[in-house]
């Protein structure tokens, strides 16, 4: 079998002189290499299933708390204006505050957790704001309620990033969007569980002489703090630390993980514009901070939304806030399924949901029964959590190792400081209407200026890949020499 000198040297074979222009490979030599390389999908499909199984769901607990223990204290709303003041306003200022601190040590968080691995850096942020989380009891009144919320969020920060990072370890590009869809399952779970499961602790009222609120804080966060005891001893950072994989299997998950671009950098120093000034990097953070405006916005705001509606009783009051958490499951199992096979199309598909997000929210705007308020919710939620796992592949697919670790830390940080203008917009609409409802102006707004920027980042990211193909082109084969 005859093969062209760059065929050789792909295949690892010796070459021979610099003016030999063919190079003879037994024919048993070359079908054990297309066996060994047809062999490979099939060997990297059995790991990756192994890594949804064993690496997953320990994902899934520690993002499932950090989302129980960063929006528990929506259910305290009503309370902490009875107990200790808190109005709206401040309450609403004292939600988005956590977000502030979350997002000024994003970055620098997430740069010590690649030095350190994920798995140490992500078991320290647990049992950190695992311990805040519990001291959100002692609160008194607004600036202790602002304190404690501001360290709750500096303890955290890196955790999102951190797990966006670790995907990027972990799975191929073509299964990323389906396992950021998984790991989104635990805030969508967390809203439909968390809500009756803390409106359930908050029914603890008298006992011991301490309010129902204070309870739930206390317990909710001893859980977090057990979980990252079990993120210690159960999640490996990297593939060649999984005792469940062979080697093997570790060294082909980590080979279609890195692809064809393995960002080489080591230092940030000299490499700021391609960590964070890269127009589709800036583009992408920005929907994202729109994005935030309305997740947060809402998911802060449900219970009281929901208590305006009449419904009474803490428990009954979480129950029927987690059906926020029921459209936010279909939007993030459904919407990545869509487009798993069709990557090229997330750009547009981004811009669509913002779209049908404006859509619902002017209807929820118009109407009037509580019945069709609660449908319209679940349905926004659909569209809003289901974008992310889109724009989150968009972003992964063109960055890897300290590039990934710094660049989606930086996107996070952009949306975190929405998670911030959300609650506070939506309390000083409040404020000024005396609707909890009227919020949902806010709504409309960041999702149209979502509609405007998905044009935008398509052009980015044609861009982007367009100056990437030269470099991922393979060299052309030389011309055959003529026959002698």
């Amino acid at each position: 079998m005859i093969l062209p000198l760059h065929a050789a040297r792909v295949s690892g074979c010796p070459v021979g002189s610099a003016s030999t222009e063919h190079v003879r490979i037994p024919e048993e030599e070359l079908m054990t290499t297309r066996s060994t390389d047809t062999e490979r999908d099939p060997l990297h499909a059995r790991a990756t299933r192994k890594v949804m199984l064993h690496l997953l769901p320990v994902m899934f607990a520690i993002y499932f708390m950090s989302y129980i223990d960063r929006t528990n204290v929506a259910l305290a709303k009503t309370h902490l204006a009875t107990d200790v003041g808190i109005g709206a306003a401040a309450f609403g200022f004292g939600a988005g505050i956590f977000f502030i601190s979350y997002a000024f040590l994003e970055i620098p968080s997430n740069l010590l957790m690649y030095r350190v691995g994920p798995r140490r850096w992500i078991a320290r942020i647990a049992v950190t704001w695992g311990a805040l989380s519990a001291l959100m009891m002692f609160v008194q009144g607004p600036v202790s309620f602002y304190i404690v919320r501001f360290l709750l969020g500096a303890a955290e920060a890196g955790l999102y990033p951190a797990l966006m990072y670790m995907v990027t370890l972990w799975f191929a590009q073509r299964h990323r969007a389906t396992a950021i869809g998984l790991i989104y399952l635990a805030p969508t779970t967390a809203l439909i569980v968390g809500s009756p499961l803390g409106g359930g602790l908050m029914e603890l009222d008298d006992v011991l002489g301490l309010h129902g609120w204070q309870w739930m804080f206390l317990i909710e966060g001893l859980i977090t703090i057990l979980v990252g005891v079990l993120v210690w001893f159960k999640l490996p950072s990297v593939p060649s630390e999984a005792r469940w994989l062979t080697r093997v299997e570790a060294d082909v998950l980590t080979e279609h993980a890195v692809g064809d671009d393995p960002h080489t950098e080591s230092r940030i120093r000299g490499n700021v514009k391609k960590a964070f000034g890269r127009p589709f990097v800036v583009v992408v953070a920005l929907i994202y901070f729109f994005n935030q405006i309305t997740n947060v916005g809402i998911v802060f705001n449900i219970p009281s939304i929901v208590e305006s509606l009449g419904i009474e009783g803490s428990f009954l009051i979480g129950l029927v806030s987690g059906s926020a958490g029921i459209g936010a499951t279909i939007g993030v199992l459904l919407i990545p399924r869509i487009f798993r096979n069709h990557p090229h199309r997330e750009a547009a598909a981004v811009g669509l949901l913002a779209a049908a997000t404006t859509v619902v929210a002017v209807g929820y705007a118009l109407s009037a029964g509580p019945v069709v308020r609660i449908l319209l919710i679940t349905i926004s939620m659909i569209f809003v959590f289901g974008t992310l796992p889109l724009f989150w592949s968009i972003a992964m697919a063109r960055m890897s190792g300290l590039m990934a670790a710094a660049g989606l830390a930086f996107i996070n940080t952009v949306g975190l400081i929405g998670g911030f203008v959300g609650p506070y917009l939506f309390g000083i609409v409040e404020d000024a209407t005396g609707n909890p409802s009227g919020g949902f102006y806010v709504v409309i707004a960041s999702s149209v200026v979502g509609v405007l920027l998905a044009p935008v980042q398509a052009r980015t990211i044609r861009s982007e890949d367009a100056k990437a193909a030269p470099a991922a082109s393979p060299t052309p084969a030389p011309a055959p020499a003529p026959e002698a």
